[in-house]
């Protein structure tokens, strides 16, 4: 008998399970919204994450005098 499961989620919990039980040879559907890894791996809880994200917005404030907008004062 072959187990089918779907997984919702690919945040840290769903992709391992869905890895887990491939390896024990399940037949494994994994649905997620966004990006695999979910909001933790992708945005929220890696600093590296955290530091990239502000140097991305630091670009687009930059960058937004090419949009129209105006800044006023230095970014840095």
């Amino acid at each position: 008998m072959s187990k089918h499961i779907a997984i919702l989620g690919a945040g840290p919990g769903g992709y391992v399970a869905a890895i887990r039980a491939a390896q024990l040879g399940a037949r494994v559907t994994v649905i997620e919204s966004h990006a695999l890894g979910g909001v933790c791996l992708n945005w929220g809880c890696i600093p590296s994450k955290a530091l990239l994200s502000v140097v991305d917005l630091g670009d687009k404030v930059k960058k937004s005098e090419d949009m129209g907008l105006l800044v006023q004062g230095p970014v840095t």
